[in-house]
C-alpha cells in the first residue's frame, strides 16, 4: 500500500512539473508575441484623420510650390549635365513631385473621387512643367554630351521597382504616424528618385534621341504608380475611413470606379515586376554562365552582352582559336542552364574573318576597349607625369650644381673686354609652397663704361648665359 502511495504521489508531481512548464512557455511565447506585435504594431500610433488632411494639402501645386518645382529641376538638370550625384540629390531633396502620386494612392483607398481627380490633374501639371523647364535647359545649354547620371535613367531595371516599393511603403508608413517624420520622407525623395527621368525625358526631347525620352518617362511612369500602389496598400492595412456620400447610387459608382482604378493600376504593375524579374534573372544567368563555362585555356573574354528580348548572348573572344567541337559544347550547356534554354549563343573570335565581326572589333568593341584603358590609366598618368615634372626639377637643380665656372667664366671674358670681375652662386628660396635653387651671377665692368651702356650689356650677358646654360630663370646683378 505504501508503495502506491508513493507511486501516486511521484506521478501527481510529475503531473505538476510539466503543467508548471508548459504554463511557463506558454507565459514566454504569449511575452515573444507581445514584444513581436508591440515592435511592428503601427496601428496605435497613426492619426488618420490628420494623415488625410496632410495628404491632402501636399496635392496641391500652385505659387510657391510651382516656383519650387521649377527650380528644382533646373538643379537636376544641371546635376545630370556635370554627371554630380550630390546636385541631383540636393535638387530632388526640395521636389514637391510625391504629393500628387500619394494623393492618388490614398484617394483609391478610400473611395475618394474628388481627391483622386484632383491629384491626376496636379500631377499632369507637374510632369508637364517638369519636362517642358528640362527641355528648355538643355537646349539653350551648350554641354549635350551623354553622361553617366543620365544614361542611368534611361531604362528602368527590377532595383527601380523594388525602390519604388519599400520607398512608397516608408512612405506612407512616416506620413501616417503621429508626427510626421520629415528624414523618412527625404530619404524616399533621394531613393524613388522621381526627378531625374524626368530631367532626362528633357533631355531625350532636347537631343532628338526619342528612345532616352520614352525610357526616362517609362522609369519615372513606375517609380510613380508602385508608390501610389504601395500607399493604397498600406491605407487599406491601416483601415483608413471610406468617405461617405449621402446618395448611394453615387456612392456605389465611387465605389466601382476606385476599385477599376484599383486594377488598372495593380495588374499592369504586378505583369511589369515579373517581367523586369525575368529579365534580371536572364542577365545575372547569363554572367555566371559565362564566367563559370566559357573557358578556353589561351583564351580570354575581351567582351560579352546579352539580349533578353531576342534571347541572344554575344561573346568576343582574343587569344587561342576555339575549336568548334567547343563552341558546340557550350551551346549544350547553354540549353541545359536554368532560364536561358530558350538562348542562343554566338561566338566571336579571331578565327572569323567576316565583315560583322572585323567592323564591331574596329568600332564599338575597339572604341570600349580604349575607354576603359583610359579610364584606368588617366590616375596613374597624372601621377607619372607629376613624378616626371619633380625630376626634371631635380635635374635642373643639378645643371646648376654642376656649372663648368672655369670655362665659362674664361668664355665670357672673350665676349666681353670690359668685364673685370665674375662671379657665381646659388640662392635658396621658397613661397613655403616649394623650394627653388637659383643660379646667381655678379659681374663689375670697366669704370669707363657708361651706365646706359652696362644695362645693354648686362641684358645681352644675362640672356647669353640662359642659352648658353639652359635655365629657365637666373639672376645678374653688379
Amino acid at each position: 500500500m505504501e508503495g502506491s502511495e508513493e507511486h501516486k504521489k511521484t506521478k501527481k508531481d510529475i503531473s505538476f512539473e510539466e503543467a508548471k512548464f508548459e504554463h511557463t512557455k506558454l507565459n514566454a511565447f504569449e511575452s515573444i508575441k507581445k514584444f513581436l506585435s508591440d515592435l511592428f504594431n503601427i496601428h496605435n500610433d497613426t492619426d488618420r484623420d490628420a494623415t488625410i488632411e496632410a495628404v491632402k494639402k501636399d496635392i496641391s501645386f500652385k505659387g510657391h510650390n510651382a516656383w519650387i518645382l521649377i527650380f528644382s529641376i533646373f538643379v537636376a538638370s544641371i546635376g545630370l549635365n556635370v554627371s554630380s550625384t550630390a546636385v541631383v540629390i540636393g535638387a530632388m531633396l526640395i521636389s514637391p513631385l510625391m504629393g500628387p502620386i500619394v494623393g492618388i494612392g490614398l484617394s483609391v483607398a478610400i473611395n475618394d473621387v474628388d481627391t483622386m481627380r484632383r491629384s491626376f490633374v496636379n500631377l499632369g501639371v507637374m510632369v508637364f512643367l517638369s519636362v517642358l523647364t528640362a527641355f528648355l535647359y538643355f537646349t539653350i545649354s551648350p554641354l549635350t554630351e551623354e553622361t553617366p547620371e543620365l544614361v542611368a535613367r534611361t531604362y528602368p531595371t527590377i532595383l527601380d521597382v523594388l525602390i519604388a516599393i519599400f520607398g512608397g511603403l516608408a512612405l506612407i508608413v512616416a506620413k501616417t504616424k503621429s508626427g510626421t517624420i520629415a528624414s523618412v520622407i527625404f530619404g524616399v525623395a533621394i531613393a524613388t528618385a522621381l526627378m531625374p527621368p524626368l530631367c532626362t525625358v528633357g533631355y531625350g526631347l532636347a537631343v532628338g534621341n526619342l528612345n532616352y525620352a520614352t525610357g526616362a518617362l517609362y522609369l519615372f511612369s513606375i517609380n510613380a504608380v508602385f508608390i501610389a500602389l504601395s500607399t493604397f496598400i498600406v491605407s487599406k492595412i491601416l483601415r483608413f475611413p471610406l468617405v461617405r456620400y449621402a446618395d448611394s447610387k453615387r456612392r456605389k459608382r465611387i465605389a466601382q470606379i476606385a476599385s477599376v482604378v484599383a486594377i488598372i493600376v495593380m495588374i499592369p504593375s504586378v505583369i511589369l515586376f515579373l517581367n523586369l524579374l525575368k529579365e534580371q534573372i536572364f542577365t545575372n544567368r547569363t554572367k555566371d554562365f559565362v564566367k563559370n563555362i566559357v573557358q578556353y585555356e589561351g583564351t580570354e573574354v575581351v567582351k560579352f552582352s546579352q539580349d533578353y528580348k531576342e534571347k541572344n548572348i554575344q561573346i568576343y573572344l582574343i587569344g587561342r582559336i576555339v575549336p568548334e567541337a567547343e563552341i558546340t559544347d557550350w551551346k549544350n550547356k547553354l540549353k541545359e542552364a536554368e532560364d536561358l534554354e530558350d538562348a542562343n549563343l554566338i561566338v566571336y573570335q579571331g578565327a572569323d574573318q567576316s565583315g560583322e565581326l572585323q567592323q564591331r572589333i574596329s568600332t564599338s568593341l575597339k572604341t570600349e576597349i580604349l575607354e576603359d584603358l583610359y579610364v584606368n590609366s588617366e590616375e596613374r598618368l597624372r601621377d607619372k607625369n607629376d613624378r616626371i615634372a619633380f625630376l626634371e626639377d631635380e635635374i635642373a637643380k643639378l645643371k646648376i650644381r654642376d656649372i663648368p665656372f672655369s670655362e665659362l667664366s674664361k668664355e665670357v671674358k672673350l665676349l666681353n673686354k670690359e668685364l673685370e670681375q665674375f662671379s657665381y652662386s646659388k640662392r635658396v628660396s621658397t613661397n613655403f609652397e616649394k623650394i627653388d635653387t637659383i643660379p646667381v651671377f655678379n659681374v663689375t665692368w670697366s669704370k669707363s663704361l657708361r651706365n646706359r651702356e652696362k644695362e645693354e650689356k648686362n641684358k645681352q650677358l644675362a640672356e647669353w648665359l640662359q642659352f648658353k646654360l639652359k635655365l629657365d630663370t637666373l639672376v645678374l646683378s653688379e
